[in-house]
């Protein structure tokens, strides 16, 4: 079993290496992810049923004779007894067959000496779950670690919304003191500024929730992994590029929904083998020793006792009941054989997509670069012509509106591909951390 398990624990650890060079994840965040394997309770409940999986392990190889003392008293009424011939002279006396007054204690020994493969079948089994229960830990730091590159993620778009925002609060609030000025100079007019005034409020309240969100992804973090705040604001998350076909076969390799979807087969497999073997005979040998009163002649003399014996079990009939527990486990192998084909087929379209995104974002990306440069252009030709009295304060306010709808738009395809990615990684069972 130590073999077994030094194996397992290899071939994870291959797997773990391939994925993080096939991943480019920031130290923040595989940090983060380590903290939250300790802290978060789930994997404590996951690593838990590993040391249950492991103790039925050892109960199901337990091969040892069973040893039970017992002791009993019983007082019977009315005697056991006939008039015989049995006085000096020939005369009848009352001959008494069982005591009155009965005690008994001994010691009983059984062993199960031959099983025909039965506790063998239980011990590939149990090893069967105990691997079942280790893949499920890796499993559920998987599906943690996905929740925290997420968290982590979302803290750096609204970090980054936010950026936007102070730069556009900015702007107006500059623009405000320009209209106050030309306010004074009678250059301008009373509803230039609460038109500014208004814009300032409603873009105040849009920060506002964006930190409202912000700080609802600081306490998802917090919950996961006990850390309160990131230093990282970039969406530096990467990895190498596969077609669909070859990153469905990687996630069939690497993906532990797959890994445990493979141990349920082996568990329903062991599951038919313990069934099969219902109906094989068993031999067993008893051995008992003590002592006890309710000997004849001398029924109320206590004198040891002893007892051994071998027994042959063979079951003949009960009822097709074998045969068709045999069937049933055959259909659950089976039963789990197309989950796994239904299980690939949802892998691949969910595959095709998250490619999909990755491309339309990266694509969509490339034209906003042009769209920004524009806008900032038309937003400081519309703030000098207010400047110098040839445009309007409205005419400022659009072009700057435009700006700032271009600068989210990138931030969203932005944040989007980051997010496609980190999916894409997760699909493919790649291990960053």
């Amino acid at each position: 079993m130590k073999k077994l398990i030094f194996i397992s624990a290899t071939v994870l650890f291959a797997k773990a290496s391939i994925g993080q060079q096939q991943v480019q994840a920031n130290g923040e965040l595989k940090g983060l992810i380590n903290q939250s394997f300790s802290y978060f309770p789930r994997i404590k409940e996951a690593e838990n049923n590993v040391i249950t999986a492991e103790q039925r392990v050892d109960i199901a190889g337990i091969r040892m004779p069973d040893i039970s003392a017992s002791g009993g008293y019983d007082y019977v009424k009315p005697k056991i007894e006939l008039p015989l011939p049995f006085g000096p002279n020939g005369e009848l006396t009352n001959f008494l067959f069982a005591p009155i007054h009965n005690v008994k204690a001994g010691v009983n020994a059984g062993y199960e000496l031959l099983d025909f493969g039965r506790i063998k079948s239980n011990v590939e089994k149990a090893k069967t779950d105990l691997q079942y229960a280790k893949h499920n830990v890796e499993y559920v730091r998987t599906q943690l670690a996905y929740q925290v590159s997420n968290i982590y993620y979302n803290i750096v778009y609204f970090q980054k919304a936010i950026s936007i925002q102070d730069s556009v609060l900015s702007f107006l609030n500059e623009n405000k003191r320009v209209v106050e000025s030309k306010l004074k100079n009678g250059d301008a007019i009373k509803i230039d500024l609460l038109n500014i005034q208004a814009n300032i409020d409603a873009e105040q309240n849009t920060k506002i929730n964006l930190q409202n969100q912000l700080q609802k992804q600081f306490n998802l973090l917090t919950y996961t992994t006990g850390t309160q705040q990131t230093q990282d604001t970039a969406f530096d998350f990467d990895l190498a590029q596969r077609d669909a076909e070859a990153a469905l076969r990687e996630a069939q390799a690497s993906n532990l929904d797959f890994v445990l979807a493979n141990d349920k087969i082996k568990q329903a497999e062991s599951d038919v083998k313990v069934a099969s073997l219902a109906d094989k005979p068993s031999v067993d040998i008893h051995a008992s020793g003590g002592a006890k009163n309710g000997y004849v002649p001398a029924v109320n003399e206590v004198k040891l006792n002893y007892a051994a014996g071998i027994s042959l079990n063979i079951p003949i009939y009960n009822g097709d009941r074998m045969r068709k527990q045999v069937k049933l486990q055959q259909n659950i192998v089976r039963q789990n054989q197309l989950a796994i084909e239904t299980m690939s087929n949802t892998y691949r379209k969910d595959i095709q997509q998250a490619l999909t995104d990755i491309s339309t974002n990266q694509e969509s990306i490339k034209n906003t670069y042009t769209q920004i440069e524009q806008t900032k252009v038309a937003e400081q030709i519309a703030a000098s012509r207010f400047m110098n009295g040839a445009g309007t304060n409205l005419d400022l306010t659009n072009a700057s509106a435009n700006y700032q709808r271009a600068l989210y738009t990138q931030l969203q395809y932005q944040y989007q591909l980051c997010l496609a990615k980190v999916e894409l990684a997760r699909l493919m069972g790649y291990k960053y951390w």
